[in-house]
Order: C-alpha cells, then structure tokens, then sequence
C-alpha cells in the first residue's frame, strides 16, 4: 500500500534517506514538489523528518482528496507504524483530529484501526498520555475517544464494540489497559444487549491478575459510573469499586477514591450508609500513605455525598486522625480541606474538636504543611465566629505571621480580607497589624524586604482609609532604609500601592511625600526621590509629570553630588515617554526635557556626561521609532 501513494504522481524531490533535507515551506501553499517531500520525509531514516512530515499531514490529505486519503494514506499510516515512541505519540494525536480529512464523521471508523494499533502500542509514553479522565489513558485512547463524539450508534456498533473487545483480549496487558479507557464513551451509544457485555467486560478487566490492567479500570471506572443506570450503579459498580479499593496494592486503591465520589453521587442516604459505610472507613485508615493522601485530598467530596449525617460525624474524627498522620503529605491535604470540614458537624463541636489538632499543626515540621495551613485556616472563620476567632484564631494566625518560612507568612497576608469580614478591621489592626509592623522593622533586612513585597496585597485587601491611617507612613520609611534593596523595593511597592489606589490617591498622597525628599540633607534620600518618580512615572498621568515631577527634578539638575545629576539624565527617558502620551504635555520634551540633557552633556563629570548623552540618544531613538509607526 505504502508503494502506491502518490501525490498527483509527482516524483519524491530526495530518496528516503539518512542526512536528506526536506523543505516544507511551500507545502501550506500547495506546492506539489513540497506535498511529494512530505509524502517521502515520511519513509525517511530520519526522526526529524518523520515528525515534519507529521505535522504537515493534514495538508498532505488535503491535496490527496477524502477519497484517496481513506484509502490510500490512512492504511499506508497503519502499515508504516514503527517503534519510535514520540513518532507514535505525534501520530496518535494528529488522527484524533482528522475525521475533517477522510470525510467527515460518516467516514470517522476509517481511523479506528490505525489507532487500536497504537492502543496496543508497548511504549508507554504513547499509552500513559493524559487524556480525558485518567492519566493512563493512552493517547491513542483520546483520540478514539473523539471520534467516538462524532460517530452514530450504528458506527459504535458495528467497528468501535469490536475494537473494544479486541483489545480488551489482546494477549499484552498494553491493550487491555488502554482498552478501559474506552468503555465510558462507548456505553451509552449502544442497545441495552451490547451495555450488558460492557459490563461484562469492564468486569473482567475489573478482576485482571495484571496490577496494570486493575489500576487502568479504577482510574476509569468514575467516567463509567457517569453512564450507567442507577440499578446497575449498586449491582456493576459498587461491587467493582469494593473489590479495587480492597486490592493488595496500593496504587489501585488510592485510584478508587475518586469513582467513590461519583458513585457517592448517585445513591441516597441509607443506600451510602449501607453500601459504602465500611469501604469509606477503610479507605480512610489504609495502611498505605498515597490511599490516604488521596482520600484526603478527596475528603470533602466524599463526606458531603455520602449524605449521612452520623457517618460524617463520624469522618470528622477520620479528618482529625488525618491531621495527625505521619506523613507530611497527608496533613497538608486535610489542610485543604478545613472550610468544607466545618460543615460536617454542628459548629460548636467543630470549633471544639479541632482547637487541639490546629495548634499542632501550626508548629508542624514540615513547612509544606504549615503553608498550606496558613492559606487555608481562614476559612474557619465564619465557623467559630467573631468571638471565637478572636479567642482561637488569631493566636494562630499571628504564630503564623512570623513563621520563618515566607510562603507561609505570604498565605497568611492573602488571606486577611476573609479574617477582616468576620472580625472586623479594629479587630484585626489590633491584634495582626503590629505584628506586620514589627516584622517590617525587623533588624535582618530581608525580613523587611519580604513585609514590603506583601504591602500592596495587604492593601488591596483592607482598603485605602486602613492604608493611610496605618501603613502610609511606614512605606515612605522604607524609602530611607540604609539597604539599597530595601529602597528599590519601596519604589516598586509604591507603583504598585498607584495601581491599587488610583492616580488621584497617589498625586494626594504619596507624591508630595516623595518629593519633599528632594531637598533633604542626605543625598540617599535625595537619590531615592529620582528613583521612585522615575518607577511610577508610567502609572501616573502626564499632567502629573508635567505639574509635580518634571519641577522638582530640575531643582535637582544642580545637586553638588555627580550621582545625583547623572541619575537625572537616566530619568528623562522614562519622563519623556510618559508625556508623549498626551498631546498636551508632548512639547515638553522640545521646551524642558532636551534644553535640560544639554546642559548635563556639558557637565564637568564624565559620568553626568555620558549619561546625559545616552538618554539623549535613546529618546531620538524613540521618537524615529513612533514616526516609523505612524
């Protein structure tokens, strides 16, 4: 078949083999000599050419027509399958999308059976591609999977059921494992009769002695409970889920936590209490750390459907005994589950029962566990109340506001607009604020350094009237900290606080403090006032520039400190863009900016000159750039 395809019998331009180049610029186009490239980079020794020709496939089909692409390039693609395993991951995904190229869904089957070659493929890489609903699904399994969506119950019937059943009895686990992943969306495309040995068979594959097979039902299995009839959720799913979640190994078992969820889903509350009561438990004190990493991970889920109120009281013991666990791991999961744990019970036996497990775990070793505690302990808050957060809490929250570890310390700050809806802002200045101002004087400067990358969050959060009362003066001292990374960092907060608070709050607020450093004594501070107007100059308005800035530097164009003049010339480039932006403050540049940079290329200091000089250049460049543009 291969020696039959042709492109409108235009000859290959190289014969197939090691060290050709193929060039494949003119093929989008058409061009019959690139279309016989692509066709021969196929046959080719080299891998590289192979992929090429892959991804230009589709242009290939197009020119062969539907017809001659059915019949010619698609088994020719079938029969040239090779073990290279990224060559059949690429082809696996390039025909998931070419049911346009062989005619549309009603010629979908013709692709089937190039892609259970490959379902059956032994690289793994191909088969262990994510797909749709499990991460061992091959990508041959997606692919099919999309064709399945355009295919009618008569083409699922009479080509996709018989690939089923063939892969699910091919001799190598590859296809059976593969084969699971096609079950779902085949089920509920077919008649009653073809259900029935559906089931059948998934149950076989349910039973395999290979661990493989086993782990590829379980991580499909939830998609599965999804199709099926209620009636056949107790007597198919629940006794399949039952037998995979009591599997000797581990890494089937910890795959039953999620169809648990979804067969949860399906069943009223005596049916989970009755039919599932003992494998939650179990599931939950699995010997095995990854089980019960994923049921707490899961938690929430599977003890809000199981809907009875006596076995979720129940779990809430499971979840504390979780937080207690040995492994790491498994206590940073039940920490993501804390806002849907406080639903479980009745508040005040949740504000009583988890008091002692979450001053545990606030001192927990592991740092992992400590962040993750501190993004999530917030939402505890509209459980235990106003005053019980007070009490409880926010000892909790502060302990974690200086931990050592910044990603805590961080979840902690981006969390407090929920602490502030429950408490309330007096409460909350109070009792967390000056722990945030101690820690922004802290002696080690990037102590300091990481409050002041936490400042513009804070305020998002808390608003403009808390900043100003409580936080505005602590951020201009930044600007006068005796470490240059902490100014440079006050600088960059100080844009950033414009783009929280607007324009105006910054011309009212911020700006004229900035700008009264321009006559201090010292010239670091004189320094970080060329800095800080140079950062928020493109976040302010060009009137702003014009009115407040561009005066104040020009008072500073005559410093007696070379550094200080020098850093005057750099800032002229950034000003200058920012009054271009208006046609209002644009002649600036012509009457203020460039008389200025005249003078300090006539500096006595080289640097100032140089400088000077450079700005000069950058904004004639900047100027050739935008008439290009206009």
């Amino acid at each position: 078949m291969a020696e039959q395809m042709s492109v409108d019998s235009v000859p290959p331009t190289a014969p197939a083999s090691t060290g050709v180049h193929y060039d494949f610029q003119d093929a989008q186009s058409g061009d019959l000599g690139a279309l016989a490239a692509i066709a021969d980079a196929m046959k080719s020794d080299s891998l590289a050419d192979r992929l090429e020709s892959l991804k230009r496939l589709g242009v290939l089909a197009l020119a062969m027509g539907e017809e001659r692409t059915r019949e010619e390039l698609v088994p020719f693609l079938d029969e040239s399958i090779d073990d290279e395993d990224e060559l059949l991951l690429s082809l696996a995904e390039v025909l998931g999308d070419f049911v346009q190229y062989v005619g549309g869904p009603k010629y979908a089957y013709v692709l089937l059976r190039p892609l259970e070659n490959l379902a059956a493929a032994e690289e793994t890489v191909v088969r262990e591609k994510a797909s749709y609903t499990s991460i061992f699904c091959a990508s041959a399994v997606e692919s099919i999977n999309k064709l399945v969506d355009v295919m009618d119950q008569p083409q699922v019937e009479e080509y996709l059921i018989p690939s089923i059943a063939r892969l699910s009895s091919g001799e190598w686990f590859t296809s059976r494992s593969s084969a699971a992943g096609l079950y779902a969306a085949a089920y509920g495309k077919v008649t009653d009769a073809i259900q029935s040995k559906l089931r059948a068979g998934y149950d076989a594959l349910c039973k395999d002695e290979t661990p493989m097979i086993r782990r590829a039902a379980a991580a499909n299995l939830e998609a599965l409970v999804g199709r099926i009839e209620k009636d056949h959720v107790v007597s198919f799913a629940i006794p399949n889920f039952r037998r995979l979640a009591g599997d000797d190994q581990d890494s089937v078992r910890l795959l039953t936590v999620e169809p648990l969820v979804a067969i949860t889903k399906r069943l009223d509350t005596d049916e989970c209490r009755n039919l599932l009561g003992d494998s939650v438990q179990r599931l939950c004190g699995d010997k095995s750390w990854r089980v019960r990493y994923m049921v707490a991970d899961h938690f929430v889920a599977v003890a809000t459907n199981v809907k009875d109120r006596g076995l979720q009281e129940e779990l809430v013991n499971v979840a504390i005994a979780l937080m207690h666990d040995n492994e790491a791991e498994v206590r940073g999961a039940i920490c993501t589950q804390l806002d849907g744990l406080a639903d479980l019970a009745a508040p005040d036996a949740i504000v009583t029962r988890l008091q002692g497990p979450l001053q545990e775990l606030v001192d927990d070793p592991s740092q992992h566990v400590r962040a993750t505690l501190a993004k999530h302990i917030g939402s505890l808050c509209r459980v235990f109340g106003k005053d019980g957060t007070i009490e409880h809490l926010l000892p909790l929250l502060l302990r974690l506001l200086k931990d050592t570890f910044p990603d805590v310390r961080l979840n902690i700050i981006s969390k407090l607009d929920v602490v502030d809806r429950v408490v309330g802002i007096d409460s909350l200045s109070q009792s967390l604020l000056p722990a945030i101002v101690e820690l922004a004087e802290d002696k080690q400067w990037r102590v300091r350094l990481a409050i002041i990358e936490y400042v513009p969050l804070i305020a998002s959060q808390l608003g403009v009237h808390f900043f100003d009362e409580q936080l505005s003066n602590l951020c201009m001292s930044w600007l006068g900290d005796p470490v240059y990374s902490i100014r440079e960092a006050a600088t960059t907060n100080l844009k950033k606080l414009t783009e929280v608070f607007g324009v105006d709050w910054a011309r009212s607020t911020i700006i004229p403090k900035i700008l009264a450093m321009a006559t201090h004594p010292n010239y670091l501070y004189r320094m970080t006032t060329i800095f800080a107007i140079t950062t928020i100059a493109p976040s302010v308005t060009p009137e702003i520039v014009r009115d407040l800035i561009l005066p104040s530097l020009e008072g500073l164009v005559n410093d007696p400190i070379p550094n200080i003049r020098f850093n005057v010339a750099k800032s002229m480039e950034p000003l200058t863009a920012a009054l271009r932006r208006s046609p209002d403050t644009a002649p600036l540049e012509g009457s203020v900016i460039r008389p200025t940079l005249a003078r300090l290329e006539e500096d006595s200091d080289p640097d100032v000159r140089f400088f000077a000089h450079r700005s000069l250049l950058a904004i004639d460049s900047a100027a050739s750039q935008a008439s290009v543009t206009a």
